[in-house]
C-alpha cells in the first residue's frame, strides 16, 4: 500500500514538473494562465480519482489523503514556479526602466519570455532609442545654435572694438552691423518657430483657401532676386485646382523657405517652378529647380535642423540651416506629408502635401 501511494504521488508530481515546464514554452501569459488553471483543476482531480480506486480495493484511508496532499503540492508548487518565472522578467524590465531613468541612455531589455513580454520589451527599447535620439539631437541644436549665434556676436564684438579704439568711424560699420543683428533676429525667431511646432503649441488659423494665391504672392517676394540672378520663376497651377485646407500664413512661409533654398542652388540662367497638381484627397506641391541636384545624403538629411548640403556656408552665406526643417514641421502640423527627390532632368523636386478643402 505505501509503496503504491509512493508511485502514485512520485507520478503526480513527476506530470506536474513535466506539465509546468511545457507551459513555460507557451507563447502568450494568457495561455500560460490557463493552462495552469487546467493543470490545477485535472491533476487533483486525477489524483482524487486514482485515490477513489485505491479506496475502493483497499480502503486505506490515510493512503487517500497522502496522494490527494501531494498532487495539491504540486499544483501549488507549479503556480508558484510559473509566476515566479514571470516576476523575473518584469524585474528584469524593471531594473533597465531605473538604469535608463538613471540617465544610461545605452540601457536595453532582452527581448525573450513569452509574447506579451516581449512585445513590452520591444516596446521599451523603442522608447530607449527615441529618448537616446531626443537627448542627441537636443545637444546637436544646442551646438549648432551656440555656433551660430558666435559667429554674428563676434563679427558685431570686433566692430564695436575696433570703433572704440578709433580704427574705423561708426558710420562705415553700421551697414554691417544691422546685418548682423539681422541675422541674429532670424536665428532667434527660426528657433522659437521650431521651440512652438516641437511643444505643440503652434496655433494654426485652418480655413479653406485658393493655393494659386498664395504661390503668386511667394513669388513676387523672390522677382528682384530672381532677375538680378537670371532665374526664371514659374507656377504652373491648373484652374481646376481645388481648394485647400490649411492656414495659409504659414504655407506660405512653406513656400518661402523653400523657394529661398531652391534659389539658392539654382545657378544663372536656370529656373524654378512651382507645380501644385490634384492627388486624389489632397493637393501634391512641389518646388523644382534646376540646380546641382541632390546626393543620396542631402535627400536623407535636408529637413534636419542645421543641416547644409556645403558645410562652407555659413550664417552668413547658407541661411541659418532652419528653413527646411520649419517647413517639415508646419506641413506634419497640417497633415500633410514633404519629401525631396532629384528631378530626372537635373535639379531637385521638393514636395510636400495639403488636404482637399471639404
Amino acid at each position: 500500500m505505501i509503496q503504491l501511494s509512493l508511485v502514485v504521488a512520485s507520478a503526480t508530481l513527476a506530470v506536474g514538473l513535466a506539465t509546468v515546464l511545457a507551459l513555460r514554452l507557451l507563447p502568450t501569459v494568457r495561455l500560460q494562465l490557463a493552462g495552469l488553471a487546467f493543470l490545477a483543476v485535472v491533476l487533483p482531480l486525477s489524483a482524487v480519482l486514482l485515490s477513489g480506486w485505491v479506496m475502493f480495493h483497499m480502503g486505506a484511508d490515510v493512503k487517500i489523503l497522502a496522494v490527494a496532499s501531494a498532487s495539491a503540492s504540486v499544483a501549488i508548487g507549479a503556480a508558484l514556479a510559473l509566476a515566479w518565472s514571470i516576476a523575473a522578467r518584469m524585474r528584469e524590465l524593471e531594473r533597465m526602466s531605473r538604469t535608463l531613468a538613471a540617465g544610461d541612455l545605452s540601457a536595453r531589455a532582452r527581448v525573450a519570455g513569452p509574447r506579451e513580454l516581449e512585445e513590452l520589451a520591444r516596446a521599451t527599447n523603442e522608447m530607449a532609442e527615441n529618448v537616446e535620439r531626443l537627448f542627441d539631437a537636443r545637444r546637436q541644436l544646442v551646438a549648432w545654435a551656440s555656433h551660430d549665434l558666435r559667429t554674428p556676436l563676434s563679427s558685431l564684438q570686433a566692430m564695436l572694438e575696433a570703433i572704440e579704439d578709433g580704427l574705423v568711424e561708426p558710420a562705415q560699420y553700421l551697414p554691417a552691423m544691422g546685418e548682423q543683428v539681422d541675422r541674429l533676429r532670424m536665428l532667434i525667431d527660426d528657433l522659437f518657430e521650431l521651440a512652438r511646432i516641437d511643444a505643440g503649441v503652434l496655433t494654426l488659423e485652418i480655413r479653406d483657401a485658393a493655393l494659386s494665391g498664395m504661390v503668386e504672392s511667394c513669388l513676387r517676394g523672390f522677382e528682384a532676386e530672381a532677375r538680378s540672378r537670371h532665374v526664371r520663376l514659374e507656377a504652373r497651377i491648373p484652374r481646376s485646382l481645388p481648394a485647400v485646407r490649411c492656414a495659409p500664413e504659414q504655407i506660405e512661409r512653406v513656400l518661402f523657405n523653400l523657394l529661398t533654398n531652391a534659389l539658392r542652388h539654382t545657378p544663372s540662367d536656370g529656373s524654378v517652378v512651382v507645380v501644385a497638381e490634384p492627388d486624389g484627397s489632397e493637393v501634391q506641391v512641389a518646388v523644382e529647380d534646376t540646380g546641382e541636384g541632390l546626393t543620396e545624403d542631402a535627400q536623407a538629411r535636408m529637413f534636419e535642423r542645421f543641416w547644409r548640403a556645403d558645410p562652407a556656408r555659413t550664417g552668413t552665406n547658407g541661411g541659418t540651416g532652419l528653413g527646411l526643417a520649419i517647413a517639415h514641421g508646419l506641413v506634419q502640423a497640417h497633415g500633410g506629408r514633404i519629401w525631396a527627390e532629384p528631378r530626372s532632368e537635373g535639379g531637385a523636386r521638393v514636395c510636400f502635401t495639403l488636404p482637399v478643402a471639404t
